[in-house]
Formats: C-alpha cells, structure tokens, sequence
C-alpha cells in the first residue's frame, strides 16, 4: 500500500493534526527547562570572555572562561538528567504518535477504498449506458432492415407492386 500513489483527492489533504515545530519547541522548554538556561550561560559566559579579551583583561576572561566550562557542565547534567526523567514520558509518547499514525494510515486506507469503490460504480454506470445505448442503436438498424424489407418484399410479390410501379412510370417517363 505505501508503494501505490493516492488517488488526486488527496492531494493537499491537511486534515490530519501534526504537532508543528513552535508547538514542539514550546513542549521541550517546558518539559526541559534548564537545558536552554544552561545554553544562554553559556553564550553570557562566551560573550563576556570575548569583551574581555578585547578590553585586555585577562584575569576576568579567565574567568568567564572557567564561567562557560561550569555553563556547559550544567547544560550537559541538565540533558543526562533530563533524558532519564523523561525517558518513561517520551516511550509513552512515541507509543501513542505511532497508535495516531496508524489510525491516520488506516483512515487514509479506508477513504482511498471507498474512492475506488465510488470510481468502479462510476465505470460500471458508465459502461451500462454504453450498452444500452449500443442496444438502442442495434434496435433501431434492425427495425429500419425489417421496414426495408417488407417494402422490398411486398413490390416483389406482385407484378404491379409500388416499387415496380414506380420503376415503369420513372421509365415511361424518359421515353
């Protein structure tokens, strides 16, 4: 099934929810809190070593220095600790994202079916008045043969019959 295209009513068909990436980014800072702390001391460590640097102090560079080592120590505790609180959390969520995928998946299959089913009785009309109007037209030649012929039959079962009688008045009428 995953090999096969969907039908074209599905194309642009956005009405399945998908958590989008704000709303993702929102979720992890509340559930991670610190690890974003621990990444903005960092950058106030790393900014304050660089105007340090620059002012030419290089007793307080060290320190800053030192200040972004500790910030990165504690952006990695806060993501060890972090990943084993969260971990139960996370298998639960994975669990019920992929119960919603296959319940989408399912739901797609189901509607991609009931699309096949409507395009095969559109066919089936289709073809059904095809054919009747196929019959229709056999009728109608056949009818239009038997009219012909029964004219034809009648002039040639008598000697002065209307078709006979018309050829000799046409030829009398030449000469």
């Amino acid at each position: 099934m995953a090999d096969t295209p969907l039908p074209s009513s599905f194309d642009g068909n956005t009405g399945f929810y998908e958590e989008s990436r704000i709303q993702k980014l929102r979720r992890r800072l509340f559930e991670e809190p610190l690890i974003p702390l621990g990444c903005l001391l960092t950058c106030w460590a790393l900014l304050g070593a660089t105007k340090s640097i620059r002012a030419g102090d290089h007793h307080t560079a060290n320190r800053m220095f030192r200040r972004r080592i500790y910030a990165q120590g504690f952006t990695i505790v806060a993501m060890v600790a972090g990943s084993i609180y969260w971990d139960g959390d996370r298998k639960k969520r994975k669990e019920f994202e992929g119960a919603v995928q296959d319940r989408k998946n399912q739901e797609k299959h189901q509607a991609w079916l009931r699309e096949l089913e409507a395009r095969d009785e559109e066919e089936k009309e289709f073809r059904a008045r095809v054919e009747k109007g196929r019959q229709i037209e056999a009728e109608r030649k056949a009818s239009a043969l038997t009219e012909t012929r029964s004219v034809v039959e009648d002039g040639e079962g008598c000697r002065d019959g209307t078709i006979v009688a018309a050829v000799r008045e046409l030829w009398q009428g030449r000469s």
